[in-house]
């Protein structure tokens, strides 16, 4: 069975929104976008690169599935090391907008209720999903509990404004912990297993 893996970058505020562009989201007057990019080190890219080569396929809402078709398959040579896995894996795209066909090579949308495409999903043993971004998508997840592992990179900065990875729900999930890494830069890698 198939396990679904959110992979997030956040500050310490829990705040996940542009993290790696000026102009990547600016909705909501947000301001700080490109906020993760002096915390990423060695270390955080080399966790990345793993975790792009281990997973059987990406689920991604419909804004990051749009980022990310409209400049990976285009990445430089230097890219290539994420490129490639981006571009060659199965992706499956959450989204009550788009239509098929999708243009990046390898994507699918996900047709039905997400609840039940990822329950379906998670039922075929063709690798772990990894969720890249997607804070609507992850949402989802989590409160149809389909989530199983949460890989964070939590940098040490509070934003103070931005969308949260986790909205105010009211709702109680108790995590255990996996592992944890300190980088270079003070940021800490946590990986939580759903409890």
């Amino acid at each position: 069975m198939a396990r679904i893996v959110v992979n997030e970058w956040l500050s310490l505020d829990g705040v996940v929104q542009a993290p790696g562009t000026p102009d990547e989201d600016r909705r909501g007057g947000f301001e700080y976008g490109g906020w993760h990019v002096p915390y990423f080190d060695e270390l955080a890219q080399r966790t990345v690169v793993e975790g792009l080569n281990e997973a059987g396929g990406f689920l991604l809402g419909r804004t990051t599935y749009e980022n990310f078709a409209g400049y990976w398959p285009n990445a430089n040579d230097e890219e290539q090391v994420l490129a490639v896995p981006l571009n060659t894996k199965p992706k499956y795209v959450a989204s009550t907008t788009l239509s098929e066909p999708l243009e990046w090579q390898n994507s699918t949308l996900l047709r039905r209720d997400v609840r039940e495409a990822v329950a379906a999903l998670k039922e075929r043993d063709d690798g772990d999903l990894h969720v890249i971004g997607s804070p609507v998508l992850v949402w989802t997840l989590v409160e149809h509990d389909l989530v199983d592992e949460y890989r964070l990179m939590i940098d040490p900065l509070i934003l103070g404004t931005g969308k949260r990875l986790f909205p105010d729900s009211g709702a109680r999930r108790a995590l255990r912990l996996v592992e944890t890494r300190a980088t270079t830069t003070g940021a800490v890698l946590a990986t939580y297993a759903a409890a």
